[in-house]
């Protein structure tokens, strides 16, 4: 009886943190790339192009996304559990929710997604990484999830462009290996490029071919973000997780 309730237990931890891992973010970029091909195509300044036709920025010039979805009978409660429980279990950095508020009804995310393009020009190359701001507002029956992107936020590696240096021994290969806050390499700086400022929205644009792979990768994010809670609010994280237990 004993090993058969520490067997039960065992298999339980083991779902729970295959469950954990499978949702430590909404989408690897690799995964994100394949998700954004199969919608859009490969060829990046044309499925830009594409996309800005049906695309507007918001008075601050940020790339914003909404969308309310409903959840007829659910309560604001069970609504707030269900969101709550999603962003806890997606988002593992501990500072991602940076706003929970259950009598506003309001859940603010922040989390960053690295490398969802790279390009190699002709002095640098260049790792583009973007950090949107999710929220998800809680009304009776209903949820309202805002996605907003108002910055890439650029590695550019002034050794890895074609004019640089040919010898491997001289390369840094930062956009890989670089922690966080790391500055001791004067090969790597950090830049933020507003999305306003770059193609598609201008045309003429020197990083032109990088904006727009990062262009239609955060458009497929925000895709997989509301379509990741709208799955959550209608049949919940792993299936199961209703009130008939």
């Amino acid at each position: 009886m004993k090993k058969n309730l520490i067997i039960r237990i065992m298999t339980v931890v083991l779902f729970w943190g295959g469950v954990m891992t499978a949702q430590a973010q909404v989408m690897k970029s690799a995964d994100l790339e394949k998700y954004a091909k199969e919608r859009y195509g490969d060829k990046w300044l044309d499925a830009a192009a594409n996309l800005a036709k049906d695309l507007t920025l918001d008075k601050n010039e940020s790339l914003t996304y909404q969308q309310v979805i409903e959840a007829p009978g659910k309560t604001k409660q069970q609504l707030y559990v269900a969101m709550n429980y999603w962003a806890t279990a997606t988002f593992k950095d501990n500072q991602a929710i940076t706003l929970n508020d259950k009598e506003a009804g309001c859940i603010i995310i922040s989390s960053t997604l690295k490398n969802i393009a790279q390009h190699m020009g002709t002095l640098n190359k260049y790792s583009v990484s973007i950090t949107p701001v999710i929220r998800i507002d809680i009304k009776e029956g209903r949820i309202r999830v805002t996605y907003t992107v108002q910055t890439y936020d650029v590695l550019a590696d002034i050794s890895g462009g074609w004019l640089s240096p040919t010898d491997d021994a001289k390369k840094t290969y930062g956009d890989s290996k670089r922690k966080a806050d790391d500055k001791t390499n004067a090969n790597l700086y950090d830049e933020q490029w507003e999305i306003a400022h770059h193609y598609p929205f201008v045309e003429k644009d020197a990083q032109k071919r990088t904006c727009a792979k990062a262009l239609v990768m955060t458009h497929a994010y925000s895709n997989a973000v509301i379509d990741k809670i709208e799955e959550a609010v209608k049949n919940g994280l792993v299936g199961n997780d209703d009130d008939d237990w």
